[in-house]
């Protein structure tokens, strides 16, 4: 049997982001110069960060169009809901959702594409692979915090992918528009909640990924965090 391929010619990047000043220009170049798509947008969803990260991004859109941005003014901040304003905002029915603090790879968005191109799949997840090689980009609380939350997930929920807390992914927006009332629609792993959200049906496939070490500032990782994720799995559970 013949996969159906995916018809692949843009694609809308969303990049929620909270304090990244320093990494903004260095991803847009990275990007610029990796993407083998001529047809693309960038959409930096800022969670208000003051940090200077709105005027640079102005001064960026003022010479490249490509990129886009959005200010969350007054807003609790919440990755997904960043993440949910760029996949309503976002021009192309393809969407690539990637973080901005420089551990995802731009030389990987091809792979994802790739594949997601090649297999007709809803969704491709660039997966860290936490349970089967040494991850020295996560501290071993993130680590061991990650495979415990995976493992739970598989247990209650069903295994969908290698890595459904991963931040890196592109899919189908159809995906997103059939089954946002659904959705939890806050906390920090959208990925997740878009996953466990969709029916059985959904074709979600895996591409290992180079994860690397932050080049600067910190992980957004917190108590909270694992808290809203544990309230997200028990609400899939029971929905």
């Amino acid at each position: 049997m013949v996969n159906k391929k995916n018809n692949i010619n843009n694609l809308s990047i969303i990049v929620p982001i909270l304090k990244e000043a320093q990494n903004i220009e260095r991803l847009v170049n990275d990007i610029s110069e990796n993407l083998e798509l001529d047809e693309y947008e960038i959409l930096f969803i800022d969670d208000d960060s003051n940090d200077g990260s709105e005027e640079l991004l102005k001064k960026i859109n003022q010479t490249n169009k490509k990129i886009k941005y959005f200010i969350r003014k007054n807003e609790k901040k919440d990755l997904s809901k960043s993440c949910i304003l760029g996949f309503e905002k976002s021009l192309y029915k393809n969407i690539l959702v990637m973080d901005g603090d420089l551990q995802h790879d731009p030389k990987d968005i091809n792979k994802l594409i790739n594949v997601y191109r090649d297999e007709g799949a809803d969704i491709v997840v660039g997966s860290r692979n936490l349970f089967k090689k040494k991850n020295e980009a996560l501290s071993f609380i993130r680590l061991t915090a990650s495979q415990i939350l995976i493992f739970l997930t598989s247990l209650l929920l069903g295994k969908k992918t290698e890595d459904p807390m991963s931040g890196f992914f592109i899919f189908k927006k159809d995906v997103y528009s059939q089954n946002k009332n659904k959705m939890y629609a806050k906390g920090y792993k959208i990925l997740f909640d878009l996953i466990y959200s969709s029916d059985d049906k959904i074709n979600v496939l895996d591409v290992d990924i180079n994860f690397r070490r932050r080049f600067v500032g910190s992980s957004k990782m917190s108590l909270k965090i694992i808290y809203l994720l544990i309230l997200m799995i028990i609400q899939k559970l029971f929905k």
